[in-house]
């Protein structure tokens, strides 16, 4: 790979009197140098389908249910070979690709960019321990279909339409008329095996009273046969290993370890194979700063958490990891590194924050922009940032710019108005900043790639990684 006026290129040099198979195989500029025919091939999809063709070590696999992995979502395209410079010689294992359809839409993305940008920064840097590729948060058959067809390795599946929310706060007497509605056979099985008694998992134990018990069921039922659905419709059938992560976290209704259990143990019963399962835990974990939230309570039910998903022989999953620095030694603790950690957004900080020291002026005129467009971004976000505290960088000298970043209202305003900062035109149809921002990137890409490694690398060692 060499880096040109024009982008980065593939070069392949044509071996002399030996077959011609790999050479043909890429589309690019033939040219002949000192007799030897070579090739300038653009980092296109069709030639990154070859690249994992020819060489293995560029298309992902599965990691299965053992070991730290950690989601490192990319929303340009250009923060991985940062990444794995941090982890190359470390126990993780790295999730490259791994964007939601919301994120795919917001940038105006598709999941072959996000597929092929990986495999060229695993090229880039000689990577060849293995990544994978997450089809993040899809919440229907068409989209997890069409991850599983590119050669996606993992599909997070969003149950988040699927479960029953308004009764979490439902009253008694509404809770048990709901729950009478249910199958017959199934509120005797429920019942049968849940029911005033206590399951054992290690030095704790779970037990279920019939009001816990009807609002549960009544929460996660509807969600189980959809998972159940999805699993035998569609990831078993792909005919093979997929990392199959459930998602229970992207709801209003936090996740009591008593409701954990019973998820995971229906999942047992249907014979569903969960890779890992993402629970909303109690507190708040926002986009772009640190957890929200009783750290005593978070860390008693932790340990719960983390005991139920060693009983079921699963990780459990951390989404919206970013920046969550006071639990991360929990988690690290009482998971004993069997976790998978979900970040993106963050990576995401790191570029402005390298623009801000890099071109000032371009950062000043995009944060402005993100103050006047935070309503529509908050659209598709929980946060509870108040445009009020927001930083006013007016009277910032361009030295100290960078100290936006330690204030947690001006990270989430920059961090949910990523979209239209990317997208959005002027009058002419030109992109506003997406141009500037790439271009600054490939300017700086080392100053890039050291932003990342000791940002991820914080997140790394609070979590136990050496």
């Amino acid at each position: 790979m060499a880096k040109t006026e024009d982008g980065k290129k593939l070069i392949i040099l044509k071996a002399e009197n030996q077959p011609s198979e790999i050479f043909d195989d890429f589309e690019g500029e033939r040219n002949i140098l000192c007799g030897r025919e070579f090739k300038v091939s653009p980092l296109n999809h069709k030639n990154s389908k070859s690249l994992r063709k020819w060489f293995p070590f560029t298309a992902p696999v599965s990691f299965g249910k053992e070991g730290m992995s950690m989601g490192l979502g990319d929303r340009l395209g250009l923060a991985s070979p940062g990444h794995l410079r941090l982890i190359k010689d470390r126990g993780v294992k790295p999730v490259l690709a791994q964007q939601s359809i919301r994120e795919l839409n917001l940038t105006q993305r598709t999941y072959e960019d996000v597929l092929d940008a990986a495999s060229w920064a695993v090229f880039q840097e000689g990577y060849e321990k293995g990544f994978a590729a997450d089809g993040d948060h899809l919440k229907t058959e068409e989209d997890i279909k069409k991850a599983l067809d590119l050669g996606f390795t993992m599909i997070t599946l969003d149950c988040s339409e699927k479960i029953k929310n308004e009764a979490f706060n439902m009253a008694k007497d509404k809770i048990e008329e709901e729950y009478g509605k249910l199958p017959q056979e199934l509120r005797k099985r429920f019942e049968g095996e849940y029911l005033n008694k206590e399951f054992s998992l290690g030095e704790f134990t779970v037990s279920f009273n019939k009001k816990d018990l009807q609002r549960i069921a009544l929460i996660y039922v509807d969600a189980l046969i959809f998972i159940k659905d999805i699993y035998f419709r569609v990831i078993k059938p792909a005919g093979r290993n997929i990392d199959f992560e459930v998602s229970i976290d992207e709801t209003v209704t936090p996740t009591t370890p008593e409701a954990h259990f019973f998820v995971a143990s229906e999942l047992m019963k249907m014979q569903v194979e969960v890779t890992s399962l993402a629970p909303k835990f109690c507190g708040e974990f926002q986009k772009g700063i640190d957890y929200i939230g009783d750290i005593d309570r978070f860390g008693k039910e932790f340990k719960l958490h983390a005991a139920i998903a060693d009983h079921f022989g699963y990780r459990l999953s951390i989404h919206s990891g970013s920046d969550k620095f006071k639990v991360f030694p929990i988690i690290g603790r009482y998971t004993k590194g069997r976790v998978h950690v979900k970040t993106a957004g963050t990576n995401w900080l790191e570029t402005l924050k390298v623009i801000a020291m890099k071109k000032p002026a371009l950062f000043r005129k995009m944060y402005e922009f993100a103050i006047e467009n935070f309503d529509e971004a908050r659209k598709y976000y929980h946060v509870t940032t108040d445009l009020n505290r927001a930083q006013k960088i007016g009277d910032i000298s361009d030295e100290k710019l960078v100290k936006v970043f330690t204030h947690d209202d001006a990270r989430q305003i920059l961090h949910i108005t990523y979209g239209l900062i990317l997208t959005s035109k002027d009058e002419n149809g030109n992109y506003l900043f997406r141009d500037e921002i790439y271009s600054t990137l490939n300017s700086f890409e080392d100053e890039y790639y050291n932003a990342l490694e000791e940002h991820i690398g914080k997140h790394l060692k609070l979590l136990g990684v050496l």
